[in-house]
């Protein structure tokens, strides 16, 4: 067996014809939903824009939880030491 045969995991002419079928049935289905290669990039790329955004608001909103909790813990963090400390 060939290095190439290994490779293509068949033989060079089976492989070519096994492509040209898969690629003919692709391409009938993106052309009955009437989409192109540009389609699917772009749509790939808007998801990973999207999903960078989401990350970045939840981290946005766990900052604001953490404020939110410090306006309380903190100033009764202090009254506790300032009360303790006096003992």
């Amino acid at each position: 067996m060939s290095a190439l045969t290994r490779f293509l995991g068949d033989s060079p002419l089976r492989v070519i014809i096994k492509l040209l079928i898969v690629s003919l049935i692709v391409g009938f289905v993106m052309s009955a939903f009437n989409w192109s290669p540009f389609d699917i990039f772009y749509a790939l790329r808007d998801t990973v824009v999207h999903l960078w955004n989401m990350g970045f608001d939840a981290l946005g909103r766990f900052a604001s939880y953490i404020l939110l909790g410090a306006a309380i813990v903190v100033p009764a963090f202090l009254i506790l030491r300032l009360l303790s400390y006096r003992r």
